[in-house]
Order: structure tokens, then C-alpha cells, then sequence
């Protein structure tokens, strides 16, 4: 289970997390001495500068998360504009398999649609299974007319069909790009030291001033973690393309 997929459970755990590092830097206050008058500038410009690297560290994460649920967009309306060319394409072909062709891309729209609105692991697997059997499918039921009439007509659907399915892997390879672990694991550290020292410099135990910044922070994870997550989040890529291209095939 990947905790990146559930945003919800990122808010609950930074939060709790960065909480209790702020109370832990106000227990240790007492045990180590509390900040001198003149030593809390020197203080000041280490937690700023700790506070300044997590902020960078979550717009970097977040331009990073945008940009990939830009490209899972892209690639969705790609997939579409693919399936969609090629179902015109198929009047190339000899009048049997294009018929077969057609058909096949009905159900297999419907199988992309299912992949981007299925949150179900179990069901996912079966989608998976039968976009590839229909793939293949799809395949075998070009391969006779192009070997039968390698005229560049023929190729040109043939081209088509290449296309629409490498759009499923383009898409595929997009959805498992994700920020890596490391750069949660860096952020949290970082935003735990901020709040170990929130707390340790605070002149008094003062819990509002303690949950400034684990609510903040926490609320900044979670939105991250939305948005990167294809499937979990509930900001996720809707196939309105492919839902329109589904309808017009079924139309026609």
C-alpha cells in the first residue's frame, strides 16, 4: 500500500507528526536550558532558514505533482484523439476487418474509460487484462490486410493502430510517475526539525503557536499527495475525451 495514495491519512499523520515534534522541543527546553536574549537572533535566522528550505522543498513537490497531472491529461486526450483517428482510418481497410476493427475500438474505449475511473484494485487488474487482450486483438485483426495489400493506405491505418496503442503505454508510464519517496522522506525530516525547534524556541508552552505550522504544513502535504496521486486524490484526471470519443463511436 503506498501512503502517497491516501491524501487524507498524509494530513492526519504530518500533522500529528509535526505536532508532537513541537511538543518535544518544548519538553526539552527545561533538560537543556532555555534561549539566552542574545542568543535568539542567531536562533531566528536557523529556524527561518529551516522554514525557507521546507517551503522550496513543498513548491518544488507541488511543480512537480502539477506537472505530472498535466501530462496524465495530455496523454488522456492523446489516447482519445488516437482511438478516434483510427476508427475513421479503418474505412481504409477491406470492408470485413473493418467491421472487426470497429468494434474492437468500441470495447476497447470503453476499457480506457474504465481505467481512468476505477479505484478498485482488484477490478483495475481485471481492466488491465482485458485492455491487453484486446490489444492484441486489435492487432490481429489489422495484420491480415497488411499483409494482404501493403499499400500505402493499408499502412496509414496500420500506422493508426500503432499509435493508438502506444498512447496506452505513454499514459500507463505517466501514471507510475510520481514523486519519489525520497523527497517525502526530505520533506518531513525537514519539517519535523522545524518543528522541534518551534518548540524548543518558544518562551512559553503555547499549543495555538504549536499547531500554526503542523496545519499548514500538513494541509500543504495532503494537497501535494492529492494531486500526485492518480487514483487516491480526489483532484484526479477525468477521460472526458474518451467519454466523448465513446459516445460518437457507439453513435455511428
Amino acid at each position: 500500500m503506498n501512503l502517497m495514495n491516501f491524501p487524507l491519512l498524509v494530513f492526519v499523520l504530518s500533522l500529528t507528526g509535526m505536532f508532537l515534534a513541537a511538543t518535544i522541543g518544548d519538553a526539552l527546553r527545561n533538560p537543556l536550558g532555555a534561549l539566552k536574549e542574545e542568543e535568539r537572533n542567531d536562533f531566528g535566522v536557523v529556524l527561518g532558514a529551516t522554514l525557507t528550505l521546507l517551503g522550496l522543498l513543498i513548491g518544488f513537490s507541488f511543480s512537480m505533482a502539477i506537472s505530472r497531472y498535466d501530462q496524465r491529461k495530455n496523454y488522456e486526450e492523446a489516447e482519445a484523439n488516437a482511438i478516434g483517428t483510427e476508427y475513421v482510418r479503418a474505412e481504409l481497410l477491406p470492408p470485413g476487418d473493418a467491421a472487426r476493427v470497429r468494434e474492437l475500438l468500441r470495447k476497447y474505449t470503453d476499457q480506457r474509460v474504465l481505467f481512468y475511473t476505477t479505484r478498485d484494485p482488484s477490478r483495475l487488474t481485471k481492466i488491465d487484462a482485458d485492455t491487453a487482450r484486446l490489444q492484441n486483438e486489435l492487432w490481429d485483426a489489422i495484420r491480415p490486410a497488411a499483409a494482404a495489400q501493403p499499400t500505402p493506405l493499408v499502412a496509414l491505418a496500420v500506422s493508426g493502430m500503432n499509435d493508438v496503442l502506444n498512447s496506452q503505454g505513454y499514459t500507463q508510464a505517466a501514471w507510475w510517475n510520481r514523486i519519489p519517496i525520497a523527497a517525502w522522506a526530505l520533506m518531513a525530516t525537514i519539517g519535523i526539525c522545524c518543528n522541534l525547534l518551534i518548540g524548543y524556541g518558544a518562551r512559553r508552552r503555547e499549543w495555538r503557536l504549536f499547531l500554526i505550522v503542523p496545519v499548514a504544513v500538513s494541509i500543504a502535504f495532503s494537497l501535494v499527495s492529492d494531486i500526485d496521486s492518480p487514483r487516491g486524490g480526489a483532484i484526479r484526471v477525468l477521460p472526458q475525451n474518451l467519454l466523448s470519443v465513446a459516445q460518437s463511436l457507439n453513435a455511428h
